[in-house]
């Protein structure tokens, strides 16, 4: 796997166990403020012309 995949995957799980953490009890919400806006920052721009609105509809969506 090439570094920056790497990177991304890795960013990608860390985003997932802070999302878990957050619904740990007593977890410091503080630290959930400030690491994930920090850790979305750090994601590669989408590509151009990307948009996230289109696509199919999924179940359960209106």
């Amino acid at each position: 796997m090439c570094s920056h995949c790497e990177d991304l995957a890795r960013t990608v799980a860390m985003l997932g166990d802070l999302a878990l953490y957050d619904h740990t009890p007593g977890a410091d919400q503080e630290f959930i403020n400030v690491m994930g806006p920090s850790l979305a920052a750090s994601l590669p721009e989408p590509p151009p012309g990307y948009d996230p609105t289109r696509g199919p509809n999924y179940p359960g969506q209106g």
